[in-house]
């Protein structure tokens, strides 16, 4: 595995989510480290121990979902990575306070929001792109009663009354 794509595709494991609870601080060890994590962690065994544990777990668990992933999933992740790097400082830190935002939500508002995210997703690329056109062209007060015309509308059942 080349180095150069090492390191945007553990970022961008991380940054998928997602947490494995290890027992202590030596089990973040170097050495306690299976043989797949430390060719994927290769790149970091230099400066290893001056990481401070919750980092190291982090790095840990995305070794171990990259190892569990296919290549396009891994080329995938690249391509997140990728996407993330070139995000201005003010965007990262925009989509973190959404992150934690969402992550305050109750469980069936995240679920909702999960569904209508699925519902775009399946839409031709076309239609996506005219929405997001459209989005785009709103102001703010536009964007916010469109958001809450969507939260509070009845739930209509999967296949009837919609596109």
């Amino acid at each position: 595995m080349k180095a150069r794509f090492l390191i945007p595709a553990l970022a961008s494991a991380l940054l998928l989510g997602g947490d494995l609870v290890l027992a202590g601080d030596e089990a973040l060890a170097w050495s306690s480290l299976t043989a797949e994590q430390q060719q994927v962690l290769q790149p970091l065994a230099g400066q290893w121990d001056s990481l401070g544990p919750e980092r190291r777990e982090r790095l840990v668990n995305g070794a171990q979902r990259w190892s569990g992933m296919s290549p396009d999933e891994r080329e995938a992740a690249q391509d997140r990575f990728r996407i993330w790097r070139d995000l201005s400082d003010e965007q990262r830190d925009r989509i973190r306070e959404r992150y934690r935002d969402y992550q305050g939500l109750p469980p069936e508002e995240r679920q909702r929001i999960r569904r209508n995210f699925e519902r775009f997703r399946e839409l031709p690329p076309d239609r996506r792109r005219e929405l997001r056109d459209r989005y785009r062209q709103m102001t703010p007060e536009q964007r916010q009663r469109l958001r809450e015309r969507l939260r509070d509308r009845p739930r209509q059942p999967r296949g009837r009354g919609g596109r």
